[in-house]
């Protein structure tokens, strides 16, 4: 079972930073994806998520041992000269992401959590790996399986041009997951890898 887990979709995009407006613009996204899949059931993962689940399984609320999902993520960066950057965990979300040395500090190498190096290769590994262990922790069964109730999954805040992470990716390979597994499975660092080389497709 593998999945090819990006599609492209032309939409009404509601310019400005208010929930609102970002509220829109899903809405104008998962219409046009119900058009294109009469069967289809979008779910948005992000803050601006109408759906609580959805809101939820974004990487500003979720958790791991009382840090978010994206503290983990921007302290664990390895680079050329520098990192990681365990202070970053100690900070707010955004602060983190916008730390001034996870621009000035080289070429990222590698990503360093629990003494472990996770390598850049394949793309998006380490990031789902924090994000599908978080998920495990912090929800319960119904939670996750509830997931499994979705065929597409969206991130209004990923921006293709900037990032290769996104939390609507991670989503779908959780789906994956329990839809093959019949439940959430636990998975060692290089389990996981493995699991993403033969499932993941870009």
């Amino acid at each position: 079972m593998s999945f090819s887990n990006s599609e492209m979709y032309s939409f009404e995009w509601h310019s400005g930073f208010a929930v609102s407006q970002k509220q829109k613009s899903i809405k104008s996204l998962h219409n046009e994806i119900m058009k294109a899949d009469r069967s289809a059931k979008p779910l948005e993962i992000s803050t601006k998520s109408k759906e609580t689940i959805g809101r939820k399984l974004s990487a500003f609320n979720l958790k791991i041992n009382n840090y978010t999902l994206e503290n983990i993520f921007q302290s664990a960066k390895v680079f050329e000269h520098g990192g990681p950057y365990l202070d970053l965990l100690g900070v707010p979300p955004k602060e983190a992401k916008r730390d001034e040395r996870l621009h000035s500090s080289g070429s990222l190498k590698a990503f360093r959590y629990q003494n472990e190096d996770f390598p850049l290769i394949p793309q998006t590994a380490f990031y789902d790996f924090i994000y599908i262990t978080a998920v495990k922790k912090s929800f319960a069964i119904d939670e996750i399986n509830a997931v499994s109730g979705y065929s597409y999954f969206t991130d209004i805040e990923f921006n293709p041009a900037k990032s290769i992470n996104t939390q609507a990716r991670a989503a779908a390979m959780l789906k994956l997951m329990v839809d093959e597994y019949g439940y959430l499975p636990s998975f060692n660092k290089e389990d996981f890898i493995q699991y993403h080389k033969e499932h993941v497709t870009y």
